[in-house]
């Protein structure tokens, strides 16, 4: 009776090891994931590592994996472009103004085996790379004016600031997919109406400036139209004498009948004899 009743026990104690062993064995490396096997702590092999210009669920390394039960375990680490976010950075720019600085980087662990052995997840990686990140920041932006944030040259900016993060980033397996600075404030208060001010001041000079130098460019070409206009006048009466005479006669009626005001209306009277010289043009040539 014993015999029979242990049966049963044992082989259900059986079937639970088995079942333990096969759990411990088996299991299942997500799309998004890239495994790293430990053994007796120390990464042996990378499944379902990341790839350049790879598509998700076309042949890649995920599905269902083996390893050695108790002495092989798995480390997760996400195949996904994950975030770091700073807020509110403080940055000095060239111009002696002090910016509050948003900003983020996305990068991909595209080396697993030393993101692990160097870090141990994800999310120390995020909480190392982002004093990093801080640094590279405000490095390339103290070298800069902070006019060059509104201007094309953010660009370059951002663009220098991942390459410096970059730098530190590839001793733990990552790479720096992008940076992006969301805004660059002036702080509130007494330091930013000074510095509105200052801006200001600057516009306006810079206007002033702009202003007279147009001013300046503008008498030289007046000027060098009138010369010209000179010159075509000489020329046109040293051929024809006449003509200058019709011509400066023209200039005096205008003046006189018409005049040279803006609101002049043409309503001038004058009286003169038919034969007066004044009006000789009037009369026309003889041939």
């Amino acid at each position: 009776m014993n015999a029979i009743v242990t049966r049963p026990i044992l082989l259900g104690g059986i079937a639970l090891a088995l079942l333990f062993v096969l759990f411990n064995t088996v299991f299942i490396v997500p799309e998004t994931k890239q495994a790293v096997i430990l053994q007796l702590e120390q990464p042996v092999r990378t499944i379902n590592a990341y790839k350049a210009g790879e598509q998700f669920g076309r042949s890649t390394g995920a599905g269902l994996k083996v390893k050695i039960p108790f002495f092989q375990r798995v480390v997760w680490v996400d195949k996904r472009v994950l975030d770091i976010d700073l807020e509110n950075q403080p940055v000095l720019s060239t111009d002696q103004l002090r910016l509050e600085v948003d900003a983020f980087a996305r990068f991909r662990v595209v080396d697993p085996l030393r993101m692990v052995v160097t870090a141990g997840s994800e999310s120390r990686v995020a909480s190392q790379l982002g004093p990093l990140f801080g640094s590279a920041l405000r490095a390339e932006l103290g070298k800069r004016p902070f006019a060059s944030l509104l201007s094309p040259e953010r660009t370059a900016v951002m663009d220098n600031i991942q390459a410096g993060l970059q730098r530190y980033a590839s001793q733990y397996g990552v790479e720096i997919v992008d940076v992006r600075i969301k805004q660059a404030n002036l702080p509130e208060g007494s330091p930013l109406q000074s510095a509105l001010n200052r801006m200001a001041t600057a516009r306006q000079q810079e206007a002033t400036t702009i202003r007279a130098n147009g001013q300046k460019d503008a008498q030289i070409i007046r000027a060098e139209a009138d010369a010209k206009a000179a010159e075509v006048y000489a020329a046109a009466f040293n051929k024809d004498p006449q003509f200058y005479d019709f011509w400066r006669a023209m200039q005096s009626y205008r003046t006189t009948f018409i005049g040279n005001g803006r609101d002049a209306n043409g309503e001038t009277s004058i009286i003169l004899s038919p034969d007066n010289d004044y009006l000789r043009e009037f009369r026309g040539r003889s041939r």
